[in-house]
């Protein structure tokens, strides 16, 4: 899976003693949500950064690649399913500092997409209802994106 939460690897740390600014990495994740009013996550698979945490699929956004286009693209390579832009409704975002960059995370909802949902890429899925959401091991740039999408789709 397209590494949503943390580059894979991580970029090596400064050196001890070196200032400057964290590198900014700008990924983008989505909330997809079925009609029974579940919330698909993925599981990082072993061998990746974080591996067994779930997390929101997504990915890295690349150059000259708008936060839509990203959901559109990494949706289609790991779960099979077409997701048209206007399907995507930004809902809120995550920012958190890893030890050697700063994670901005956008958080979109989609309910529509094309085609059914499988594991392209090995990773594990699971819908959840939003308030089992909290009992599963995530990323800490994920638990912040929950109490707005809980409050958003219930309990």
């Amino acid at each position: 899976m397209t590494d949503r939460g943390t580059p894979d690897p991580l970029p090596p740390a400064p050196p001890a003693g070196a200032a400057g600014p964290r590198r900014l990495l700008l990924v983008v994740a989505v909330a997809l949500v079925d009609a029974d009013g579940r919330v698909l996550l993925a599981q990082r698979p072993p061998g990746k950064t974080l591996a067994g945490l779930w997390e929101f699929p997504g990915g890295k956004i690349e150059p000259g690649e708008r936060p839509e286009e990203t959901l559109i693209r990494e949706l289609a390579e790991e779960l099979g399913i077409a997701v048209k832009e206007a399907c995507l409704a930004p809902l809120t975002f995550a920012s958190h500092a890893y030890e050697s960059f700063h994670l901005l995370m956008p958080l979109y909802v989609c309910r529509r997409w094309e085609g059914a949902v499988q594991s392209r890429e090995g990773q594990a899925l699971r819908w959840v209802r939003p308030r089992d959401l909290a009992g599963f091991p995530m990323p800490p740039a994920d638990r912040p994106l929950l109490p707005a999408l809980v409050d958003l789709l219930g309990p």
